[in-house]
Parts: structure tokens; C-alpha cells; sequence
């Protein structure tokens, strides 16, 4: 049984989220501030976070950037009334998977629920270390080196590496990464993926610039090649 946190501080919401997780036969624990949300997050053993923005105490992109540093396996689904287009990309480049805004339908809510949980049970099948030439990633320890130097990388950069590699060699859409390391559906910024992607070559490659490792597709996306 999958264990769900809800940390969200309008009763009404919270209690049809729960009542509605419960019923799908998930095990749901719940916080109404961000205090004790960021609390059950970090102690409990959460399968994944619905988290709201505007809570009192600590807001959501504080929990999340906290909860990403400590849990950056722990997928966090952001639920806010706010819908401005900086806002979604404010949340999904602290690390939050995937992203809603009020009002929602449940029908919609369990899907991207359903999406989430699958996408990070498949991420598990990839290989826990990573080998090609100069570059050692190792996934279950979220360590990655290039030669013999260690190199820091965000949970979500962690994250498109893992997706890459377990594709490796086929051309990826842009908008399938938004959608598959993301979960951001509703509406897409390629712009999200091009900066993820420079910053991960300065990172990765001998030369950014000429990338021998993640390549640029005309028309496409990229496609990740040891």
C-alpha cells in the first residue's frame, strides 16, 4: 500500500483529498500547516507529497526545496490556487514532479498521482551506477564524478540523467521530458529542458560547447549517447 502526505490548509480540500485517496486504497497522512508538513516529510516514510504553496508557518516551496535536499527520490506533486507561468517553473526547478492548479478535478488529481508513482516505480529498474569513459553516476547515492572529481547536481538533474540513460541513444522529445521527468503537462516550457540541459553539459562534457554525451536533435529534443 502506497502512503500519501497531504499537506494542505484548506479543511474542505484536505478532507475530499483524503476521503478520495483512501477510497483508491491509499494510506494517507496529513498536515494543515507547513511546520508540521515539512515535519511528516522528512520523519515519515511517504510514498509521495501532494503539497500546497500558500500554507502558514513554512510555504510549500520552502517544504520542498528542504524536502528535495533531504528525499530527492521523494516525488512532490505542487497543489496551489496560484497559476501564474513563473510560479510552475519556480516549482518544478526547485525539484517538485509535477504540478496542479485549483481547481482541479479529482478524476485529474488521481491521474497524475497514478502517473507519478509509476514513473518514479520504473525509475528503480535503471541501473544504481552509471559508467561511461570519465563519468560515474551513482543514482542510489545521488553522487556523480567526472574523473576523479566529484560534481554536484541537483535532484532533478539526477533525475533527467536517469531518464536519458534508461533511453539511451533515442531522440526525446522535449515535451515527453517536461511530461516524463516533470509530470508538467499543462503548459509546456521547452525552456525549462534547454537550461537543465546547458547546465548539465558544463557539468558533464570536456567541451559544452561540442557534447559528446547529451546531443542536441534538430527538430526534436536530445538524445543521450555513452
Amino acid at each position: 500500500m502506497k502512503t500519501i502526505l497531504i499537506i494542505e490548509d484548506d479543511v474542505s480540500i484536505l478532507r475530499g483529498l483524503k476521503d478520495n485517496l483512501e477510497y483508491e486504497g491509499y494510506k494517507v497522512l496529513y498536515a494543515s500547516d507547513g511546520k508540521k508538513g515539512l515535519q511528516l516529510a522528512l520523519e515519515s516514510k511517504s510514498d509521495l507529497i501532494l503539497l500546497d504553496i500558500m500554507l502558514p508557518g513554512i510555504n510549500g516551496f520552502e517544504i520542498c526545496r528542504k524536502v528535495k535536499k533531504e528525499k530527492a527520490e521523494l516525488p512532490i506533486i505542487m497543489i496551489t490556487a496560484r497559476g501564474s507561468e513563473m510560479d510552475k517553473v519556480s516549482g518544478l526547478d526547485i525539484g517538485a514532479d509535477d504540478y496542479i492548479t485549483k481547481p482541479f478535478s479529482i478524476p485529474e488529481l488521481l491521474a497524475r498521482v497514478r502517473a507519478v508513482l509509476r514513473r518514479f516505480d520504473k525509475s528503480e529498474k535503471t541501473p544504481e551506477v552509471f559508467e561511461s569513459g570519465n563519468i560515474k553516476i551513482d543514482f542510489k547515492k545521488f553522487q556523480a564524478y567526472v574523473g576523479n572529481s566529484e560534481i554536484s547536481l541537483s535532484s532533478k538533474e539526477f533525475a533527467l540523467l536517469k531518464y536519458f540513460i534508461s533511453h539511451e541513444g533515442e531522440a526525446i522529445h522535449r515535451h515527453d521530458l517536461l511530461t516524463e521527468v516533470w509530470g508538467y503537462q499543462a503548459t509546456p516550457t521547452t525552456r525549462t529542458v534547454d537550461n537543465f540541459i546547458l547546465d548539465l553539459r558544463k557539468k558533464l562534457e570536456e567541451n559544452p560547447s561540442k557534447p559528446k554525451h547529451i546531443i542536441s536533435v534538430r527538430g526534436v529534443g536530445y538524445k543521450f549517447v555513452k
